[in-house]
């Protein structure tokens, strides 16, 4: 496996993490710490919202997006993201994999989006929605395996759109440990990636790459052996640039 160098804008070496990593860190703010998975999926799906409206440029105002979320914490994020864009006065779609099956928090933020002007909608009628703008949320980091049902047809419709894409922490489909795909996965101009980039983040799966803060505090980081100072200086999102070692 090529190992990758990450660097922000201003030059400052960014640590890199497993995907095993990343599940302590998760683990150990939201058992112990804090921030618990709700405040990490409001900051994370604000910082998506305004790289989606950033993407789009000055006619974010008339652009419609599509969100296709999955069930777990990814989905969520992307859930939170499409009720910030539509209180903004975007024209969102939302697309879930299995609204049945979402997690308590994901549930959660579903519950707050159908407050919303946005419209959930099925994959049938995805099939006739034009997008501006697709946000990918299926899978995150929890890939298993190559996707199938559900979630491989909402990855096959996003890359048969052929609309600009921007992924939530991992394009889903790719291993985010060994950047490798078992299957079909979701073509992207960008990701943002949360907390810290993964090890699996090539550059020719992520596109343009941002790095968001969700608020995890440095003590996490070094519970798991990542010595991490704060890099965000007055920002929350910050672009990366990869290099191969």
């Amino acid at each position: 496996m090529k190992l990758n160098s990450f660097y922000t804008d201003t030059g400052i070496e960014v640590p890199a993490i497993t995907t095993m990593q990343m599940r302590e860190v998760d683990r150990i703010a939201i058992e112990e710490t804090g921030p618990n998975l709700f405040q990490m999926m409001e900051n994370a799906g604000r910082s998506l919202s305004l790289s989606a409206i950033e993407m789009l440029g000055q006619q974010w105002r008339k652009a419609t997006v599509v969100v296709l979320a999955g069930t777990g914490g990814n989905g969520g994020g992307g859930i939170c993201a499409a009720r910030h864009l539509a209180n903004h006065g975007v024209n969102v779609r939302l697309g879930i994999v299995n609204p049945d099956r979402l997690g308590e928090v994901a549930s959660f933020q579903r519950k707050i989006f159908r407050a919303t002007s946005g419209k959930e909608v099925v994959l049938a009628e995805l099939l006739n929605e034009h997008a501006d703008l697709i946000i990918d949320a299926i899978i995150g980091y929890s890939l298993q395996s190559a996707p199938r049902g559900k979630p491989l047809e909402l990855i096959q419709w996003a890359n048969e759109t052929k609309g600009p894409v921007l992924a939530l922490d991992v394009p889903s489909g790719i291993d985010s440990t060994t950047g490798n795909a078992p299957g079909s996965y979701v073509k992207v101009q960008r990701t943002m990636t949360l907390a810290l980039p993964k090890t699996g983040l090539l550059p020719e799966r992520t596109g343009d790459l941002f790095l968001a803060d969700i608020g995890i505090p440095q003590m996490v980081y070094q519970r798991i052996g990542v010595q991490f100072a704060s890099l965000f200086d007055n920002r929350y999102s910050v672009p990366l640039s990869v290099h191969h070692l």
